[in-house]
């Protein structure tokens, strides 16, 4: 993947708009705009990568099918947020559409990221019928050899192919999602190309964060430079790709999007650059949280810092009081040069890879090359 150097600025303006879900970047707020749910951690695959080491289980303590219903109720009184249901592999759950119908019925967006492989004609006509609007598959390789070596069983790239096939057979609208680690850098302009050979409506790039089985091939995570290279990569696809692409776990991109319009004399508005201009890096406790197959509640999947749970407290209590929370929401109290950065609020850095690298969720992101202009 060839990367062209780019001139930096820092004299972009931003006037960015409110958005349905929530407010500009930058500005304070406990706006609650996603939620992903892990409705179980039972799983049909082996990722390599996984922040749960999910397995086939059993687990113990997962929700029951009234205290999801009492949870979505609670997240409704928050606004209507999207709810990511993931796992594990959620179709393994056997509510899974009642669930899914009752938190459409509570007008939530609900969306699902299963992993393909058990998707049939019939399961995908029974996602439409529950209301799903869109399910994420994801493709960490663009062939069958890589693909499965990352997902740990072999015929998981056949069997994701397929389960898409059906899913786009029943109207199911589908994005692909991809972890980028050293072994497929090479591979995410073929990777891209094939959702869009596929018919995918989105691509989101994920970068890896060393968690749960992710610990274990933490040598895969490339390089601050790579990382720079990549998203810089990304950003110039954006302007002929028929695709709608998002860096997710990838923060620093909100701040390369500034950079690079500003070198280009542009300002970065919801006019000019859609849902980007509007949304921020990190969002883990600020506009996204993650609640565990048992009800914990943390910032995100990969940033294991319980901040309450919902079997002893009400979600929206935990969202709106939980410390930890709080500190996510307040820029000024990050470190090092994180704290110091410019682009601090639209950027943040990746709080989990902070968590992971130092012990403390606060600290500067370590897979950051910039150096900020103000102190």
């Amino acid at each position: 993947m060839k990367m062209n150097k780019h001139k930096d600025s820092n004299t972009v303006k931003d006037v960015s708009q409110p958005g349905k879900h929530g407010q500009s970047p930058g500005t304070k707020s406990d706006t609650l705009r996603l939620v992903a749910w892990e409705i179980t951690r039972n799983c049909n695959l082996e990722c390599v990568h996984c922040r749960a080491s999910a397995t086939m289980g059993p687990y113990t303590g997962e929700l029951d099918t009234k205290a999801g219903f009492r949870l979505l109720d609670q997240i409704a009184e928050l606004g209507e947020p999207i709810v990511i249901l993931t796992g594990g592999e959620p179709l393994l759950r056997q509510d899974i559409f009642d669930i899914a119908r009752y938190g459409t019925q509570k007008n939530l967006r609900m969306v699902m990221a299963p992993n393909g492989t058990l998707i049939t004609d019939e399961i995908a006509e029974k996602m439409v019928d529950s209301g799903i609007k869109r399910i994420s598959i994801s493709l960490d390789g663009a062939s069958e050899q890589s693909h499965d070596q990352f997902r740990g069983v072999r015929g998981a790239f056949e069997g994701a192919l397929r389960g898409i096939r059906h899913s786009r057979n029943a109207g199911m609208e589908f994005q692909i999602n991809t972890t980028i680690t050293k072994s497929n850098l090479d591979q995410i302009p073929a990777i891209q190309q094939l959702a869009i050979d596929l018919g995918a409506v989105a691509h989101h790039i994920f970068l890896l964060v060393p968690t749960g089985r992710g610990k274990y091939i933490v040598d895969q995570e490339i390089t601050a430079k790579e990382y720079e290279e990549t998203l810089n990569w990304f950003y110039d696809r954006k302007e002929n790709s028929p695709l709608q692409l998002k860096a997710t776990c990838a923060p620093h991109y909100y701040r390369i999007l500034r950079q690079r319009a500003g070198a280009e004399g542009k300002t970065v508005t919801f006019q000019t650059h859609g849902l980007d201009a509007v949304t921020r890096g990190c969002l883990g406790g600020t506009g996204f949280c993650f609640i565990s197959h048992r009800g914990i509640v943390q910032p995100c999947g990969f940033l294991d810092v319980p901040c309450g749970d919902v079997t002893l407290e009400s979600f929206s209590s935990i969202w709106k009081n939980s410390e930890v929370f709080q500190q996510l929401r307040n820029f000024k109290q990050l470190k090092g040069k994180c704290g110091g950065c410019e682009y601090k609020r639209v950027c943040g850095g990746c709080r989990a890879r902070a968590y992971e690298a130092t012990g403390d969720y606060m600290a500067e992101e370590p897979l950051c090359s910039y150096i900020p202009k103000i102190s």
